[in-house]
């Protein structure tokens, strides 16, 4: 009853996130605890060589995600779902979506997922002596200028995925700092874009002759717990055809993936750290001081407060995995077997337990796109073994799962041994963790650290991380708190959630080590793969 007369008061908060493979909608409560949930499973696509969604999709999938989440509002506790006290945007980090003045889409919309900005990224870290990733925001615009690309001149703003959606709900052409950082480098003293990078971006913009500047044509940015905007009545019947949601909801800075991770996981102070593992893997951790040097490995991003952060992003995680328990399932149903798809990965990934140390001699790559760290363009997903390798479901199961966490190891060991970062704290979350025990004790092996997982955030955490923070913001701007993000996270939100901690043992350390050393060996096989497998 508390929590109905919660929701028909319009004191809960929305979190809604669009990842890699499925738009997320969760419903929380003042206790901040997930009361109601609605889902879209989408797929990225393909076309002409890009990585993309179609923007008429992005609007499909949030209507769906968001009716979800209402009808399950509906089923649980009678009533519909009106108002909310505020809402937060979040999506998938990076990529590229520029606009005209009028709002025209003009190019392509290019996800964090392609990898065709190697000669601007290059060229942007050696002149900002910081290191400008192959996805980020101002790799595709410097890339499209140096190909000549037509739309460029008539760019009025570029934007994330969160950052279009919010500006369409809301009209605010704004992104959480987090999100912002992944887009042109910021300056966290000032909560802000990098003065001196954006003066060096435009020298180089210069003999270009366009009529932007990189400054205008960026999004603005907000800090946690700042009034980003409300939904106006547009934004309601975007979000909600029928009509049946209220304008002028509050909503939070909208932030990226990234961000709102660490927000689902109390990782936002210096020496906390979490991994993401869905269909990307990336690791995150809040540093004490600066590197000594840059890293083509290492992301410098801020958290939604504005801390620096190192981030070891990975474009390749689960898909692999995804696809091999679909190969099985369809195994299942032609023998006639009914499992659900959860108790399918409950049982396959428990099989991983059983493997021998040396995973039978087995490698796999789960490369479907390319994979900077591991200095691979373009990806080929690929499978290997010797005749005499001991191919048992077990060995072949570890050896997907651990595949998953190859590249990631590369950007950690640079972390943790060449600069000496220290973490007190590494908790994982997304889907790889939704089957409790495998995901967390294989990773803590590959990394050679303890992985906590809390069951709140283990497989929902960006949804609900957003949600969060919407909550922050409206305790911040309705009630005056004059709470810090690590105070609200800390005594309100986490000071009473249990978490299970798995440190790695001896066995699984070695049984990754061999591992690796097949796997780095086996870059070579992955390489061809590229050049001689050819749509």
């Amino acid at each position: 009853m508390d929590i109905k007369q919660s929701i028909s008061d319009g004191k809960t908060f929305l979190g809604i996130e669009l990842g890699s493979t499925r738009v997320k909608s969760i419903l929380i409560d003042e206790n901040f605890s997930p009361v109601a949930s609605g889902s879209h499973d989408w797929e990225n696509l393909l076309e002409d060589g890009i990585w993309t969604y179609r923007l008429d999709d992005v609007w499909t999938a949030v209507q769906s995600s968001f009716r979800s989440l209402s009808l399950n509002v509906k089923e649980k506790y009678g009533i519909n779902l009106a108002a909310v006290g505020a809402i937060g945007i979040s999506a998938m980090m990076h990529g590229y979506l520029a606009f005209d003045g009028n709002g025209n889409q003009l190019a392509q919309f290019r996800t964090w997922r392609n990898t065709t900005t190697e000669k601007a990224a290059a060229a942007l870290t050696e002149n900002f002596q910081f290191n400008i990733p192959l996805r980020w925001s101002v790799a595709h615009l410097y890339q499209a200028i140096l190909d000549g690309e037509s739309h460029v001149k008539d760019i009025d703003f570029i934007t994330t995925l969160a950052g279009f959606v919010h500006w369409k709900l809301t009209g605010k052409k704004v992104l959480g700092i987090g999100d912002a950082s992944g887009m042109f480098p910021v300056d966290g003293k000032i909560l802000n874009y990098d003065s001196t990078m954006l003066e060096r971006f435009s020298a180089l913009a210069s003999p270009f002759g366009f009529n932007w500047k990189i400054e205008n044509i960026l999004p603005s940015v907000l800090n946690a717990g700042e009034n980003a905007g409300s939904l106006t009545d547009e934004g309601a019947k975007f979000l909600a055809p029928d009509g049946s949601l209220k304008a002028g909801i509050l909503f939070c800075p909208p932030e990226g993936d990234a961000g709102t991770g660490m927000v689902a996981t109390n990782s936002v102070t210096e020496r906390t750290g979490n991994i993401s593992a869905g269909t990307s893997i990336f690791a995150m951790i809040v540093l004490e001081k600066e590197l000594s040097k840059v890293y083509p490995e290492i992301d410098i991003v801020a958290t939604p407060a504005g801390r620096s952060a190192a981030m070891v992003h990975c474009n390749n995680c689960t898909s692999d995995i995804d696809a091999w328990v679909k190969l099985f399932g369809e195994v299942a149903a032609v023998s006639g077997a009914k499992i659900s798809k959860a108790s399918l990965y409950d049982a396959l990934y428990e099989k991983a337990l059983a493997a021998d140390t040396d995973c039978g001699g087995l490698v796999a790559y789960n490369y479907f796109s390319g994979e900077p760290l591991a200095g691979i363009d373009e990806g080929r997903p690929l499978f290997a073994r010797l005749a005499d390798s001991k191919f048992t479901l077990a060995n072949f199961m570890r050896t997907i799962l651990f595949s998953a966490f190859g590249a990631l190891k590369y950007g950690m060991d640079i972390l943790t041994i060449k600069e000496n970062v220290r973490v007190d704290s590494l908790l994982g979350h997304g889907g790889l963790f939704k089957t409790k025990i495998v995901g967390q004790r294989l990773m803590a092996a590959a990394l050679n650290t303890p992985v906590s997982v809390m069951e709140a955030s283990a497989g929902e955490g960006g949804a609900w991380g957003i949600a969060l923070l919407a909550a922050f913001m409206f305790l911040k701007n309705n009630e005056k708190s004059q709470t810090s993000l690590d105070e609200f996270l800390a005594e309100k939100v986490f000071a009473g959630l249990a978490s299970v901690k798995i440190c790695p043992n001896d066995n699984d350390s070695e049984s990754f080590r061999i591992f690796m050393e097949r796997y780095t060996a086996g870059l070579k096989i992955e390489k061809a793969a590229a050049e001689n497998l050819k749509n």
